[in-house]
């Protein structure tokens, strides 16, 4: 018999018995696990141990994937580079210029016959040499075409490759629970197999179906499977299934994994809709087939024909629709479901609007020019030819006319911005590889840039502000108060038993302390860290809290009410050995409190806690430990016994009705109250500086008491002595902004959040009425722009209502992350400052490409269009705009788009949602480089032959002639000009020193140096592929003085003052909703989709759409209500200057 592992190889169960038993749900699937054994028999076999897991070895782990499958949807293929180069191919001015190339291709080959008679002022032998040569120019676009086609292909193949390596990131980030060699292990989803244990909680999205061992008050979200947004209680007596892709939103237990991958429910959908739209795509080609066979039947009557195609086009239209959908459907599953309702969408980024008002306004300037230009060229050669003259037409004409339209195409090229997309994508592209050097993890590429206009940022304390390393510092047990751990001894041997076995039980088992392999290191803290230094006051107190745990597994357990935002406690029922039932609880200790009815006192003696007791614990313990900035936890128990009951015991003869939790957690005997430090980062002071400094306004939001949340945001500089701020709690918060009936008002909400800088012991709902009252506001101008930190299931709302949402890395749950924009892998404030800087050099980088491709797109339609109307040709051909154009687009946008950022961004306010992209300086630059440029350009053009003592270019092309040096040396000082400027466009703030952080960017120098020496070999060697003709030594010099001249004019524009240059000449004002139909923001990354590219001006769009590349995220539908809290507690520091005794010793301890 064939053994794996020193067990059969054959299991006890097969893949299809499992697969058909998470078909089923509730009590049928109770009955077809019973039927199967029982859940402990199924772990039989599949060779697993409720307990020890799975051995762990590599040939066990292989030979599960091999019967069961793997952990892992396989994803579409993405598209190969010969697609990509067919959808470059779609670019309608390519096709245009593709037509013209291959008809000048053609007319240069063909000879009518009149073709020798003189054309105008013709002479026989230029005729011949354009004979000789006219396939050249022809044959020079079309390879400039391949290669702009080439490189666009080619950089949508690197974006998306990076694209992908993102989504594997972030799926990499994915780790799970499981139990293997009786050890808890972190392992990654994709290495989870059929027949592990895994440890669900709290937070987590579950990465295989499974059936529960063992819960404690488990409730899932299921919508992303089922649609409903109720939460379904979880259970191994009523239902034990548990599904891929759905969300623990409360309790904790261990599931059996069953299936995994395409074998999930999940994975099965996905399979079954994959399939469905590969099989609608098929019928919707087939239809197009034979609509497009109808309409060749001429046998058929008109109206039977047009019957036909509208009946086609009504069916494909459905299919369209319907597969549409499919598609949509088929994105949910494999990223864990979708979402029951609408997602919310998020408006699009302040960039992005003024990116599509101000390319859009360029594409209908430059598009106009470029039919003016060709309208003008075809004016002129008619009159020129056929009314001045009198010739008449000749088939050699055509070839006048194609060049005429060829050059007015190429002005179309070089004045539609398409660069534009490729510098956002590349910056943004460039910038996320770097911010995951600083821990900031992008899930969706926008969030990268809008981060630069944040305006305010609302944090958690606990992980974010502090270190979330707790430690018990103070304690309070039998009315004794120590800031130090005191001796086992010195507490009374029933009350510290007690205090040991609440902390040890009443918390999850997955939270523990570690040691450190390095001796030098302190104790690793895993799990909740509060729970932790619960734990390590246990161990500081000389007792073992495993000890405690194996008396009482979890099994044992009868009840557990997991901690969540509203209760901000956490109680465990266990049975006690001589009969009845034992409650543990801890919890905020105000909330505790005042459910306890009796407390220890001095030498363990039980007392009544009275009221004037328990405000006396409140003024002399609790709040001098919250104003010393430490979380107080109270511990407390209650007793439920069969027989005769003590004074703090409840008598009950049966199982007490544990759904009546308000009930059953009352009337508690208070074990003690502990204090326990979580010092702030070193870093935030300094961090939330440069906030402050940038124009943003950050926010404390937690759940902690009042006094310890005031504490930490006058140690981290959130708030100062001086300033006019407010400080409210949740319940004092919900007071001020609802009316009578209960419901937010706005203009309730603007009077208190522009002052609120701290709001404590507050819930998720309170968040996000902050966090939309903040968005939705008009008190300001520009509406505020606002980033969140979240880590808990619940802030999912909040973080996906904010502009930008960070969730934790380390701490948060995997709800929180999917919700998420960006992930901080360090949960650390500072990390969140460095989001911003490279926010804010996304944009700057935006805004020094558009100067300088602005700069060259005004010099080279004006050039076209005044040689078009002066001499009847462009100075500037075809081949040679089309280089200017790969320089200005793809090199450029390369070279600008990879800053590095620098401090100095954070001494800037936010550019805001209003303020033009293009402000008046950029403008100044812009204008005044163009002046420069264009002036040089016109003196070469008409004096430049005498001033250089060659023959004039002037009608030599008009009249058929091959390159000149006269427009060899324009070409090559235009070239010069644009790559001088290049420095120029690196500071858009009227900096001098243009060279500043050069060698910082070796890219930029790099492609510098190589766009150089192409220009060289271009003039020299490019001959009648370019129209260039080698220039000598000293007309070189002339083209390299004026070239550097830009860098010298660029000095004098800077001294022109700013305040001098009109408003009206700033571009690209206006919000997102300015832009109207065009959307840019509901596109999300699918590398499958077969979106045809869009045409005419606006085809950048489609790039531009590829910034939004992003896994797809969940909505997360919850109903969360709003529920009351501790006595309200409100802090206003008024506008007028405060008294010298109240400054910072009242702010340091309320």
């Amino acid at each position: 018999m064939a053994t794996v592992d020193g067990r059969p190889a054959q299991y006890g169960v097969s893949l299809k018995q499992l697969r058909e038993l998470m078909e089923h749900r509730g009590r049928e699937g109770v009955n077809k696990i019973n039927a199967l054994g029982g859940v402990q028999e199924i772990c039989k076999k599949l060779y697993t141990s409720p307990s020890d897991g799975l051995s762990g070895s590599a040939a066990d782990i292989q030979h599960r994937r091999e019967a069961f499958g793997s952990n892992v949807i396989p994803p579409k293929p993405p598209k190969t580079f010969l697609q990509l180069v067919w959808e470059a191919l779609q670019d309608v001015t390519l096709i245009i210029l593709e037509i013209a190339a291959l008809v000048s291709l053609g007319l240069s080959f063909y000879q009518p016959a009149d073709s020798s008679e003189p054309e105008g002022e013709v002479s026989g032998h230029i005729d011949e040499d354009e004979t000789k040569y006219g396939w050249i120019e022809g044959l020079a676009i079309l390879i400039s075409v391949i290669v702009v086609v080439i490189v666009t292909a080619f950089n949508d193949y690197s974006k998306e490759r990076q694209f992908r390596g993102l989504q594997n990131r972030i799926e990499g980030e994915h780790k799970f629970s499981v139990i293997r060699q009786t050890e808890v292990k972190q392992i990654n989803v994709s290495d989870i197999v059929v027949g592990d244990i895994c440890q669900v909680k709290y937070g987590d999205l579950l990465p295989a179906d499974g059936i529960l061992i063992q819960s404690n008050d488990l409730k899932v979200d299921e919508s992303s499977l089922t649609g409903e947004s109720d939460h379904v209680k979880k259970g191994e007596a009523f239902d034990p299934m548990v599904l891929s892709g759905t969300h623990v939103m409360e309790g904790s237990g261990k599931m059996l994994v069953t299936a995994v991958g395409a074998h999930s429910q999940a994975g099965i959908i996905f399979t079954l809709l994959g399939a469905a739209v590969d099989e609608q795509q098929q019928e919707i080609k087939k239809m197009k087939k034979e609509a497009k066979k109808q309409r060749k039947k001429k046998s058929l009557p008109g109206d039977e024909a047009s019957e036909i195609t509208g009946n086609s086009h009504v069916t494909s239209g459905a299919s369209v629709k319907h597969d549409s959908g499919g598609a949509e459907n088929h994105q949910a599953p494999a990223n864990g479901g979708g979402s029951s309702g609408h997602e919310n969408k998020k408006e699009k980024s302040v960039l992005q609007a003024k990116l599509t008002k101000l390319a859009i306004q360029i594409g209908y300037a430059g598009s106009t020019i470029a039919v003016i230009t060709v309208i003008i060229l075809v004016i002129r050669f008619s009159v020129s030819t056929f009314v001045i003259q009198g010739l008449p037409w000749k088939s050699y004409y055509a070839r006048t006319l194609v060049r005429h339209l060829i050059i007015g195409v190429t002005v179309l090229v070089v004045a539609v911005p398409e660069g534009l997309p490729l510098a956002v994508t590349l910056s943004l592209a460039y910038s996320v590889k770097k911010m995951m050097k600083d821990n900031n993890l992008v899930r969706h590429l926008d969030a990268c840039e809008t981060m630069g206009n944040a305006t305010a940022i609302c944090s958690d304390k606990t992980g974010t502000l502090t270190t979330n390393r707790m430690t018990v510092v103070q304690s309070y047990v039998c009315e004794k108060l120590c800031k130090t751990t005191p001796p086992f001894s010195d507490i009374p041997s029933h009350v510290g038993n007690l205090l040991v076995h609440g902390i040890s039980i009443n918390s999850a088992y997955t939270s523990r302390i570690m040691q450190s392999q390095d001796p030098t290191e302190l104790p690793m803290q895993v799990g909740n860290k509060t729970e932790c230094a619960l734990l390590g006051f246990v161990l500081a107190l000389g007792q073992n809290y495993q000890t405690v745990r194996d008396d009482q597994p979890e099994e044992t357990f009868t009840r557990v009410y997991t901690f969540n935002s509203v209760r901000k406690s956490m109680s465990t029922v266990v049975p006690k050995s001589g009969g009845g039932y034992r409650l543990f609880t801890k919890g905020a200790s105000e909330i505790i409190m005042k459910k306890c009815a009796f407390i220890y006192g001095r030498d363990g003696h039980l007392e009544k806690f009275t009221r004037e007791m328990q405000e006396r614990l409140v003024k002399n313990v609790i709040e001098p430990m919250a104003c010393d900035g430490l979380r107080t936890i109270s511990i407390a128990y209650r007793d439920f016994v069969p027989g005769k009951a003590e004074i703090n015991q409840v008598h009950c003869d049966g199982d007490p009705n544990w759904e009546d939790e308000e009930n059953i957690v009352n009337n508690l005997t208070c074990l003690g109250i502990v204090g326990i430090e979580d010092p702030v980062r070193p870093e935030v002071p300094d961090a939330i500086k440069k906030c402050q400094k940038a124009g943003i306004t950050v926010r404390m939001v937690t759940g902690d008491n009042i006094n310890t949340a005031r504490s930490i945001a006058l140690k981290c500089g959130i708030i100062k002595p001086n300033e006019d701020f407010l400080i409210l709690e949740g319940k004092e918060f919900n007071k001020r902004i609802r009316d009578n009936q209960g419901e937010v008002q706005q203009h309730l909400l603007d009077k208190i959040w522009p002052k609120l800088r701290v709001l404590a012991r507050s819930s998720p709902t309170d968040k996000y009425t902050l966090v939309k009252g903040m968005i939705d506001s008009k008190v300001s101008v520009a509406r505020e722009v606002v980033a969140v930190t979240g880590d808990g299931t619940n802030d999912g709302p909040a973080l996906k209502k904010a502009d930008v949402g960070f969730a934790m890395g380390i701490a948060g749950t995997d709800v929180a992350k999917e919700a998420s924009d960006i992930i901080l892998t360090d949960d650390n404030f500072s990390s969140i400052v460095k989001a911003v800087m490279w926010g804010r050099n996304v944009y700057d980088s935006i805004a020094k490409f558009l100067q300088f491709q602005l700069t060259v797109n005004i010099v080279a339609v004006i050039v076209a269009f005044i040689g078009a109307c002066a001499v009847q040709d462009s100075p500037l051909k075809a081949v040679q705009m089309l280089w200017v154009n790969l320089i200005m687009d793809t090199l450029a946008s390369l070279a600008l788009a990879t800053e590095l950022p620098t401090p100095d961004l954070l001494l800037r306010k936010p550019y805001g949602r209003t303020k033009p992209l293009i402000s008046r300086t950029m403008m100044k630059n812009i204008l005044g480089q163009g002046i420069y440029q264009l002036a040089v350009i016109f003196m070469l053009l008409f004096v430049g032959d005498k001033m250089l003592d060659i023959p004039s270019g002037r009608g030599v092309a008009e009249a058929g002639g091959g390159p000149t040096q006269h427009f060899t040396v324009i070409f090559n000082t235009f070239v010069m000009m644009t790559l001088f400027n290049e420095f120029n466009a690196r500071k858009i703030h009227g900096q001098r020193n243009v060279f500043q952080g050069i060698f910082t960017n070796p890219i930029f120098y790099s492609i510098w140096i190589g766009t150089c020496l192409s220009q060289i070999v271009i003039i020299q060697y490019g001959k009648m592929a370019f129209s260039t003709k080698a220039l000598t030594l000293e007309q070189w010099m002339w083209c390299i003085f004026f070239g550097f001249g830009t860098l010298v004019w660029g000095q004098l524009v800077t001294t022109v003052p700013t305040r001098k240059i009109p408003k009206i000449l700033s571009w690209g004002r206006g919000q997102p909703d300015d832009i109207g139909a065009i959307n840019l923001g509901d596109e999300k990354f699918d590398p499958d989709s077969d979106k045809k590219p869009r045409a005419g001006q606006i085809l950048w769009i489609r790039g531009l759409t590829r910034l939004q590349t992003q896994t797809s995220n969940r909505t997360l539908v919850q109903n969360v209500s709003v529920t009351g809290r501790s006595p309200s507690q409100d802090y206003y520091m008024p506008a007028e200057p405060i008294r010298e005794t109240e400054r910072v010793s009242d702010l340091s301890c309320g």
